[in-house]
């Protein structure tokens, strides 16, 4: 086992350890901190003990020794610990990869799963055992091509037991070059590579306006009759009718978050709970979804079976949450796939994006009525967000600015669509108008000078 100690006179520090050749060994640090110290000290056991067991150092430690001076690499040259600097194995592609998706602790599953469709793609056109410092900008620029030609190629048939592939849409291909960009800024930062290959790299579209559809309350409406059971109904009107976020929002939502006297619920956002003021909000009890909340409040609170002393902390969709847990994660619950089951059990087309759409439908509906800024609060996005990726020009919204011209009439003269002659509406001439400018016609009049 490695150890630090200190010179008392000098303050110089060192590092004390065993080598494989069960000698005794001494590396010299100098001057320096009793934190660096220590840190030295681990790198030199991790190095052992992947020599005793003839594996790989871990990547911190491999990381360390491919940042590390000249110096310091002769001194531990000296002792044994590594080879000359050439011998030194370069980190491969796949390797940082791999680490970098375990390093991030803080991700949440469902980013952490969309991480992971970026570095397959990478491995795909680089190969893993790629030396990650040897790509290029202009590698940079074949990966973004790489993914533009799954976007654009047909989809083949599947084999026989083969699922089929999905074409990467322009918005896939964009996030995808901008989520690689950020890995290779990690690699930078470092000191793995001497610059990104993907910081000027063109990334493209950030949204899809081909993939908006509003869902009206009709359509909804033959969907949540189509639903199987009372939860089902709820969460679809959940989605529709409270703009709440499907699975993760929903499937967390506990009676104790409803409040029935003050028409309110509190709505917990595990996407967006690490910004400061974003991990709650509070949503009205709308007059659309409140009867689905009913209906499932009393099947729940009519069984005996259930203490009363915990009926407030159950959750309100109990029977997919259940799933979820047994199942690890809600992404394993499946809801797209029995959705689609039950919009086509309407009779109904499905639709892009299921859930995102309702949301969206939602909101471009709350606006017609209630200021931005308070329906962003109840919806749990920004009013920039709800502009670029939510609210949706409807075909009624012509039909209102159509009928407001109609009705239009200005204090001063006569431009009104009920005041045009009826020669001017046979001849159809959007110029011809019934305007009243006196006895003398257009022409002012002359002096009879």
């Amino acid at each position: 086992m490695a150890s630090v100690s200190t010179d008392q006179k000098t303050g110089l520090r060192k590092v004390q350890f065993t080598g494989l050749d069960q000698k005794r060994k001494t590396l010299r640090l100098g001057k320096c901190s009793l934190k660096q110290a220590i840190t030295v000290s681990g790198h030199v056991e991790e190095i052992i003990n992947a020599a005793s067991l003839n594996r790989a150092v871990a990547l911190s430690t491999e990381e360390w020794l491919a940042a590390v001076l000249p110096v310091m690499s002769e001194k531990l040259e000296a002792v044994g610990l590594i080879h000359h600097r050439e011998n030194v194995k370069p980190i491969t592609l796949g390797e940082f990869l791999d680490a970098y998706l375990v390093r991030r602790t803080d991700a949440k599953a469902g980013t952490l799963v969309f991480y992971g469709h970026s570095v397959r793609n990478l491995k795909e056109a680089f190969r893993s055992d790629r030396e990650l410092a040897s790509i290029t900008a202009g590698d940079a620029d074949d990966f973004r091509r790489h993914l533009q030609r799954q976007c654009e190629t047909d989809i083949p048939e599947p084999v026989a037991g083969q699922r089929k592939k999905k074409a990467l849409s322009a918005v896939t291909v964009a996030r995808r070059c901008s989520l690689a960009r950020t890995f290779f800024r990690d690699a930078l930062r470092r000191k793995l590579i001497d610059a990104n290959p993907f910081q000027d790299i063109a990334t493209g579209p950030k949204s899809n306006p081909e993939n908006s559809r509003f869902i009206d309350q009709e359509t909804i409406a033959k969907v949540i009759d189509a639903c199987p059971n009372a939860e089902w109904r709820l969460l679809v009107a959940l989605s529709r009718f409270g703009g709440v976020r499907v699975p993760s929002e929903a499937l967390t939502l506990r009676w104790r978050d409803i409040d029935w006297p003050a028409n309110r619920m509190t709505v917990h956002s595990p996407k967006t709970e690490h910004h400061v003021g974003k991990a709650s909000r509070i949503v009205p009890l709308f007059t659309e979804l409140r009867p689905y909340l009913e209906d499932v409040f009393e099947l729940r609170h009519d069984d005996d079976k259930v203490d009363l002393a915990k009926k407030d902390l159950d959750f309100v969709l109990p029977s997919l949450q259940r799933e979820a847990v047994q199942r690890g994660d809600w992404r394993a619950v499946n809801l797209g796939t029995r959705f689609q089951k039950i919009i086509k059990r309407a009779g109904l087309t499905l639709w892009p994006r299921l859930w995102h759409n309702l949301r969206a439908s939602r909101q471009t509906e709350l606006e017609e009525k209630f200021p931005s800024h308070v329906v962003c609060a109840w919806l749990g996005n920004s009013v920039a967000i709800a502009a670029k990726h939510y609210l949706q020009v409807l075909d009624s919204h012509f039909t209102k600015a159509t009928q407001k011209a109609t009705q239009h009439s200005p204090e001063r003269g006569v431009f009104e669509t009920q005041g045009v002659t009826e020669n001017a509406k046979t001849l159809g001439n959007s110029r011809v108008l019934a305007l009243k400018m006196g006895d003398g016609g257009f022409e002012p009049p002359t002096s009879t000078v």
